[in-house]
């Protein structure tokens, strides 16, 4: 047989042969350093043999693919090294993911402390070098087999799996896990490892199932690539948003309030309206909306017509029972079908479309305990909806004059660079979970990929991840941690407008069907406060700043001055305090900084003599003394061009 190799040159054998045998034929240290075989484009276990003609890549730790068989194989170890010290916990699942692996376990929760034990244990495995062995079983004695181990969860998993399935375990010493593999030949491979934190996680995801507890881990080739990703982790938890946006009193949440119910603080609660403002601004003044204002809630009746009680009920926060309340209402998820009837309420002619309706929303939506996180995914959230109400041949026109929208927002915040755009696409395998005829469905989701096309935005496409009533174009972002929300939504809706009877009059007198957008320009509020703390580690650009500018006396003399400068940026709407403390000026300087706050005028006697004011700021340093008028001037411009200034100093 023939054996293309990834540099193009060829190796010959008369028999089958192993890939871990074909790569000591290739070189030793090649071996010695290999995690597993690509055959043909596949990941292969190295004790994989080969007996037909293929292109084989002997994969060490530093390709990626191999990186995630030592991963795979430090997830056997943890749960090899849990099981040793804690005998009575149970298995779930251990996977390697992108930063490194998990393992989950029914047990109690895990400490800090627990972890360092179970360090410690598995670094005495690896030690030790056990080789992994794989063996199989049939699917009814491998039932038997994990049930006499006391394995319920493994025993589920394979009675997932087809009756004629043929199932594989890998060993390790006195330690058995079932696996499909690939793995490392043995534990010795595992050079560099890490316990990094454990939560709550429910079995296969789904909250009516059991809580799990689970382990994180990190493994890399060397000590210090390991060190650089553990220097990393710790860089990102200053930026997480869910401890960042705490310690600067942004937001905080209260066990008797509720999960998913965050409290938005005064600083917190400005950036919002900071936002909120601009946009409603921006859509109203320089894109053509009115605005509406609707109900929190409504009878059930209405969303029925949507088609939201079928197909979204789940995810509604109901107020009452069908069974015995005459009415029964439900807190909306969404505005659209309350602006239909803000539509319907009067006859509209060809002539008045398209017509863009925009709403500040708050919605409601039933988010499981296990998906909440700081203000991503909440349970009551204010989004900048808007739904465009156009003729048929408006329709391309309108769809990219919403992304050309929601482009300027990004842009403007500093996030376009962040972005990634999706085709969200029906499922036509999952018929029930949407409505309308597939020809619909494929007309649109072509209309929508020709105009990313012409604009030359680049873009995935996502099967199943429509809404019931039409594809979308999701922009979604990730966080500090990896994981991608969608930040923004542009959808087009060519169903809903025939379960509201809503119509325009043509020019042939006609009643004809409108065309539906429905979009936002910058997405959910909070979601979008928490990308901009991880974005910029709360130093937010200065028109976005709760406190633009803090006024610091050098002392208790200086305070009636400190006034007057305040009064001055006040009126010219400038976000101001005066730090009036007793505190040495070092003091009040470092505390502003650790504040976050852009710009700090420090007055003493020399400032008032000749009326300016010191300037500090986090972009330059000390910038010296400056006329008030002029500095007013300066960040008044800042503020008015939305200016991102990059920070160069930070003292």
């Amino acid at each position: 047989m023939k054996i293309t190799l990834k540099d193009g040159s060829v190796k010959e054998y008369e028999g089958s042969r192993s890939i871990i045998d074909i790569a000591y034929d290739i070189s030793e240290g090649l071996a010695r350093a290999a995690c597993a075989g690509e055959v043909d484009g596949e990941v292969l276990d190295l004790r994989t043999v080969v007996d037909k003609d293929c292109t084989l890549n002997i994969l060490t730790a530093k390709d990626e693919a191999g990186l995630r068989v030592v991963r795979h194989t430090c997830s056997h170890v943890l749960a090899e090294a849990v099981k040793n010290l804690f005998p009575q916990v149970k298995l779930a699942i251990g996977p390697a993911i992108d930063t490194g692996y998990y393992y989950d376990f029914d047990s109690e929760p895990f400490s800090r402390e627990d972890l360092d034990k179970i360090e410690k244990e598995m670094k005495r495995i690896i030690k030790k070098g056990a080789k992994l062995e794989r063996f199989t079983m049939p699917r009814e004695e491998a039932i038997r087999f994990m049930e006499e181990k006391g394995e319920p969860y493994k025993a589920e998993l394979i009675r997932d799996l087809p009756e004629d399935a043929v199932i594989s375990f890998y060993s390790q010493g006195d330690f058995v896990d079932l696996c499909a593999g690939p793995h490392l030949m043995s534990t010795k491979g595992i050079k560099a490892f890490k316990l990094t934190s454990s939560s709550g996680a429910y079995w296969r995801g789904k909250s009516e199932n059991a809580m799990l507890q689970r382990i994180y881990g990190s493994a890399f080739p060397t000590k210090e690539e390991l060190e650089v990703y553990l220097q990393h982790l710790e860089d990102i938890k200053k930026r997480d948003h869910n401890k960042l946006g705490r310690e600067m009193e942004l937001f905080t949440t209260v066990d008797v309030i509720g999960q998913g119910l965050p409290l938005l603080m005064p600083k917190g609660t400005k950036i919002i309206q900071t936002l909120q403002r601009w946009i409603e601004d921006e859509e109203d003044n320089h894109w053509g909306y009115v605005r509406t204002k609707t109900p929190l809630m409504a009878k059930s009746d209405l969303y029925k017509i949507s088609g939201h009680w079928d197909h979204y009920k789940d995810g509604m926060f109901v107020l009452g029972d069908e069974e015995k309340d005459k009415e029964v209402f439900a807190l909306r998820p969404m505005t659209c079908p309350f602006q239909y009837y803000v539509y319907k309420a009067s006859q509209k002619s060809y002539r008045d479309l398209p017509i863009r309706y925009g709403e500040t929303s708050t919605l409601f939506r039933n988010e499981d305990s296990g998906e909440m996180h700081g203000l991503t995914r909440v349970r009551q959230f204010t989004i900048s909806e808007g739904h465009l109400i156009v003729r048929p041949d408006q329709m391309v026109e309108e769809f990219k004059g919403c992304l050309a929208l929601a482009k300027k927002c990004l842009t403007t915040l500093g996030l376009e660079g962040d972005v990634t755009y999706h085709l969200s696409k029906w499922d036509p395998e999952n018929r029930e979970k949407y409505i309308g005829e597939p020809k619909v469905w494929d007309e649109t989701e072509q209309h929508i990929r020709n105009v990313l096309t012409e604009l030359a935005i680049p873009f995935v496409e996502d099967v199943g991840e429509a809404a019931f009533y039409g594809p979308k174009v999701d922009i979604n972002a990730k966080n500090v941690y990896g994981k991608e929300d969608t930040m923004i939504t542009i959808q087009w809706d060519a169903l809903l407008a025939e379960q509201f009877d809503m119509y325009y009059i043509d020019q042939n007198g006609d009643k004809v069907r409108p065309y539906i957008i429905h979009r936002t320009s910058i997405g959910c509020y909070e979601r979008t406060l928490a990308w901009l703390i991880e974005k910029y580690a709360g130093m937010f650009p200065t028109w976005l700043c709760p406190e633009q500018v803090r006024v610091l006396p050098i002392s208790d003399k200086y305070l009636d001055y400190a006034g007057k400068v305040e009064q001055q940026l006040r009126a010219n709407g400038i976000l101001c305090t005066v730090d009036r403390r007793s505190e040495k000026i070092g003091y009040k300087i470092r505390e502003t900084r650790m504040a976050k706050v852009p710009y700090m005028l420090v007055v003493g006697e020399k400032e008032e003599e000749c009326g300016k004011v010191s300037v500090r700021s986090r972009f330059l340093g000390d910038e010296g003394q400056k006329d008030l008028g002029q500095f007013i001037d300066d960040i008044c411009r800042e503020i008015r061009t939305k200016a991102i200034r990059r920070i160069e100093v930070q003292e």
